[in-house]
């Protein structure tokens, strides 16, 4: 039982450190920024491709795993169950919160009550009328532990849900949680049709049944999974295609070749090697944006000499952030000037740690180890994690640290990490990693990786072990209330904290990468990597 929890816990681990890993090489279609970083440019003179119908196709690079979104961690699910089903709140397209299902929100000071008036005359697609009782049902769901559904613990801390009125609901928590707002705008908490959730019980995540834009019509999980428009959808005019079907398509060459014949009309990600030649070819447009995955090497502050802070920023400087972007990243990322990315909400820029070796040699003679040391440097064993590691392996080789790379499979690293009870006793030094924070918010881009003795593994993330009182104190500030000025200057104070503190070295913030036919507009790669799709539509 206890590996199963562990096998489990890094699987959602390293799936947000190897989520959307940067991308493509430079030519013509793009353009060079000082710092390494490159964006596509749009092929103004490429004439409109031709399409025939409105039904769309969408490649994806895996397959799904579960359209219901109480029981989901994957993001590409997310990204088809979004078609279909729809939350009282979510993201636009710059991870702002925005209302969908409710109307309006709010909530009292003590960030221990939410209230949510929620639209009128919207019906499921089964029929079933959406109200305050459909609303309780769901988060009743989310919140009972006994059903042991993945994003359980995202509603953990509601305590009651309330019915006030028939359009009106109340969510009460067991403790304050200033970050709420942002957890119901996750997918996870998308609403479900209770005659649906009766009806199919665990089986729902074959028969979603939401108020979303699209009806589900089927899935055949070795080929496709297709939707339909939803002719009585609550958006008027909306939705403006006829259906969408998504087609798993691992192989980069063949998904990358169905968008060139028009089998698909819209693929992601695009392989790096063949984003730039792609742009502006056969009706082709290629799309790079900044996503919210941010990529960092973390230091164990427990263990010497990474306990020294001395050490820790001599490393930061060591680094050369701008060849990391252009090198490990193929120029599709941005060095990372906080803890958090600059579309999370209440990030707060830092002054960057600028590549001067001569800094980092001074930094450690002053630490005492002016002829450097030897580092073991822990990540996963994929070609792309690997190219990272060997990259600071060769920028720290030039301050005398020598490292040993050592990637390892999900399992061996499941037991290295998350196996250690006694902080102590960890053996962890380096780790090469990434995390996006799915709520948008900066307390789960902070929290779970740097947010002290509560975050030590097997409980979370901080595999730097980091133990701050400072930035401790201001995230319990930020938690304690809803008022979003009094959370921007607690997170502030902390994000400054964690940078002067360095418990990782600071490396980037990934782009996403889409390829679509010219002719599709209103669909997007929003920045945490899930597709929006609510306002496709084909130009002609």
């Amino acid at each position: 039982m206890k590996n199963r929890y562990l096998h489990m816990l890094l699987a959602v681990f390293v799936m947000c450190s190897l989520f959307l890993i940067g991308c493509s090489n430079s030519n013509k279609a793009s353009s060079d920024s000082k710092d390494g970083k490159k964006n596509i440019k749009p092929a103004e003179t490429q004439e409109l491709a031709k399409k025939e119908g409105k039904d769309v196709t969408i490649a994806v690079a895996d397959n799904f795993i579960s359209m219901d979104p109480h029981d989901t961690n994957d993001t590409l699910s997310y990204s088809a169950q979004k078609t279909m089903l729809e939350g009282l709140v979510g993201f636009d397209k710059d991870m702002k919160v925005v209302p969908v299902l409710a109307e309006s929100y709010s909530a009292n000071d003590a960030a221990t009550e939410f209230t949510f008036k929620l639209r009128q005359g919207i019906t499921f697609h089964d029929g079933t009328p959406f109200n305050a009782e459909a609303v309780k049902g769901n988060i009743d769901r989310l919140a009972n532990p006994d059903l042991n559904l993945k994003r359980h613990s995202l509603f953990a801390l509601v305590k009651e849900t309330q019915v006030v009125d028939e359009n009106t609901v109340k969510v009460v928590l067991s403790e304050p949680f200033g970050a709420m707002i942002n957890t119901f705008a996750h997918p996870a908490a998308m609403m479900i049709s209770p005659k649906a959730l009766e009806t199919y019980g665990k089986d729902v995540s074959q028969h979603p049944v939401g108020t979303g834009p699209f009806k589900f019509a089927d899935w055949d999980q070795s080929d496709h999974l297709k939707v339909v428009k939803n002719d009585q959808y609550w958006k008027k005019d909306y939705p403006k295609v006829d259906s969408i079907t998504f087609k798993p398509t691992p192989e980069n060459g063949a998904r990358v070749a169905m968008l060139q014949t028009g089998e698909a009309d819209f693929i992601y990600p695009v392989p790096t090697e063949q984003a730039e030649s792609l742009n502006g070819k056969n009706g082709i447009m290629v799309e790079n944006n900044q996503s919210i995955v941010v990529r960092y090497l973390s230091m164990n502050t427990i263990k010497k000499p990474y306990s020294d802070v001395r050490v820790r920023q001599a490393i930061n400087y060591a680094i050369n952030k701008d060849a990391f972007v252009k090198v490990v990243m193929n120029g599709f990322a941005t060095p990372l000037d906080s803890v958090i990315a600059p579309n999370v909400q209440f990030y707060s820029k830092q002054d960057q740690y600028k590549f001067n070796l001569e800094k980092a040699k001074e930094l450690l003679k002053e630490a005492g180890l002016e002829k450097g040391f030897t580092a073991k440097l822990w990540g996963s064993n994929s070609s792309q994690t690997i190219k990272g590691m060997e990259f600071i392996q060769q920028q720290l080789a030039q301050i005398g640290v020598k490292v040993e790379i050592v990637p390892m499979e999900s399992g061996t690293m499941a037991d290295k990490i998350w196996s250690v009870q006694d902080p102590n006793a960890a053996e962890i030094e380096l780790y090469y990693g990434g995390w996006s924070p799915s709520t948008g918010d900066a307390d789960w881009g902070i929290r779970p990786l740097v947010g002290g003795k509560d975050a030590f593994p097997p409980k979370s993330y901080n595999t730097a072990y980091y133990n701050n009182d400072e930035v401790n104190q201001a995230i319990k500030d930020a938690l304690a209330t809803a008022d979003p000025e009094k959370r921007k200057a607690a997170y502030e104070k902390a994000q400054t904290a964690i940078w002067k503190d360095a418990p990782w070295a600071f490396l980037s913030v990934d782009d996403t990468m889409a390829g679509k036919k010219n002719y599709l507009e209103g669909i997007n790669l929003l920045p945490d990597g899930a597709l929006s799709v609510e306002n496709i539509e084909i130009k002609q």
